[in-house]
């Protein structure tokens, strides 16, 4: 017969799993429908009969509310339980995706997306951190890598269930598929919570820093619509804005250090763990997506590649967080974060590297080769730098923690795509004597290989500051 002690350790495994896969599922939901909704932006302009400058504001939108608003919803997970924050995100998604569906207009299509991104930033705030508690310390790694698998499974399903509800039903019925997921998540979770007691309860008393979460969210959604409207604009708007954020920016230190109750935990980033992991959670963001946003370009325009191949080639990036990212989660648990996060850097700038050897009759497996060559970077880099901050700080700044290591990589995003539109037009300026990408012809696939190499030469150079900034971690 089992001992009471060996009854309490199994009821207590069970409840980490099963907890993990609750928080696993809203990963999976809201990665799967940013990636069916890229999928259906022609099918809703044509729908609503609107130009694509507005219907990207559909994703935009959905991103700018994820980034300005999670740092907030960190601080409230400390406050009022991160279980009640996650479970208040699933029920705000549900009913934005159920709005999102019955939209009469481009424009309340956008309000409702913004209602989903008020929920998915509730859930991303909130996740890790119920992962943290449900996870001892020494198997903090395991949980987190194993997220990795419900975020590559909701990136790769997405174009794919995007695709077959467009042409059985209508772009509408992406939409409408959130919901009976997300109400089993939401009856799941009362229940999971009820009988575990993780996410109960608040973890801290101290006062909100409503004005500091205000200049927060300004200094946020300026450098967001910056980076933006960066590559085209002119002279005066990025002088500007270069001065403006310099002034928001100020004032937000200034006032976050004259206040007894800031709202980021300033105590923090003097440890170099912190800062660290949250410097190169950005800088790698950023150099993923220069390759997402350019390297469609290459295989459509070089290439020839039609949708449905590009998408096929694509995939190959979030396939090897399958298995590295689990297994990079457990070899935290022994080796600690400094390794493991230097290594998944140095072979994200390795990638980047053998990307810019690539040429106009490049194999598309050999392209392949060299995506899951940087997933693997990726991958190896996530879980430790996430379990390295959130492994070593106390209940008090957990939430806001999460929210800050999602807002870097968010930041890290966009700059990465601003980054790579901006430094790519440059060079293929420079190579094609002044010509724009617009305007690209057969004829100038040599110039345009170029400076697709040059670009991601110089992502590669970022990546290696992140290599040397990672290895100066605290041990």
């Amino acid at each position: 017969m089992m001992d009471e002690e060996t009854i309490v350790v199994e009821e207590t495994g069970m409840a980490k799993w099963r907890l993990f896969l609750l928080v696993g599922a809203g990963v999976f939901l809201s990665t799967m429908d940013s990636s069916m909704v890229n999928v259906a932006l022609p099918s809703i302009m044509r729908s609503f009969s609107v130009p694509l400058i507005q219907v990207q504001w559909v994703v935009l939108i959905y991103l700018l509310t994820i980034t300005v608003s999670l740092l907030f919803w960190g601080v409230a997970a400390t406050r009022l339980g991160t279980g009640t924050v996650y479970l208040f995100g699933i029920g705000v998604f549900g009913a934005g995706s159920v709005a999102c569906a019955l939209a009469p207009n481009l424009w309340l299509l956008i309000g409702a997306r913004l209602a989903e991104g008020v929920g998915a930033a509730m859930m991303m705030a909130s996740g890790p951190v119920i992962i943290r508690d449900a996870f001892p310390r020494r198997e903090l790694g395991k949980g987190l890598g194993m997220i990795g698998i419900a975020t590559s499974a909701g990136l790769m399903s997405g174009p794919l269930v995007s695709g077959l509800l467009i042409s059985w039903f209508s772009w509408r019925m992406i939409f409408l598929v959130n919901l009976p997921i997300s109400l089993v998540i939401l009856v799941s979770g009362i229940y999971l919570f009820g009988i575990s007691g993780v996410g109960n309860g608040a973890r801290s008393r101290r006062q909100f820093d409503g004005r500091g979460a205000l200049l927060w969210a300004v200094v946020v959604l300026s450098f967001i619509l910056y980076a933006h409207f960066l590559p085209s604009s002119g002279w005066f708007f990025r002088t500007g804005g270069v001065l403006w954020l310099a002034l928001a920016t100020t004032l937000f230190v200034w006032t976050e250090r004259t206040r007894k109750s800031a709202i980021l935990p300033l105590h923090l980033f003097g440890k170099s763990y912190y800062h660290i992991g949250l410097i190169t959670a950005a800088i790698s963001f950023g150099s993923l997506f220069v390759v997402l946003v350019l390297l469609p370009f290459y295989l459509d325009l070089v290439r020839g590649l039609p949708a449905n191949l590009i998408g096929l080639v694509m995939i190959a990036m979030p396939l090897s967080l399958f298995v590295v990212s689990p297994v990079s989660g457990m070899l935290f648990d022994r080796l600690g974060g400094r390794i493991l996060t230097t290594a998944g850097l140095a072979i994200s700038f390795v990638a980047l590297l053998t990307l810019a050897t690539i040429d106009a009759v490049s194999s598309l497996p050999a392209i392949c080769a060299r995506l899951v060559l940087l997933g693997m970077g990726q991958s190896m880099f996530l879980a430790p730098n996430t379990a390295s901050l959130l492994s070593r700080i106390g209940d008090d700044d957990a939430g806001v923690t999460a929210g800050l290591l999602a807002t870097s990589r968010n930041l890290g995003m966009l700059f990465g795509a601003a980054f790579a539109g901006i430094v790519f037009a440059a060079w293929f300026s420079w190579f094609t004597g002044g010509a724009e990408i617009r305007h690209f012809d057969a004829g100038q696939s040599g110039q345009f290989v170029a400076a697709l190499r040059a670009t991601f030469i110089c992502a590669a150079a970022v990546s290696l500051a992140a290599v040397l900034i990672s290895w100066q971690r605290e041990r």
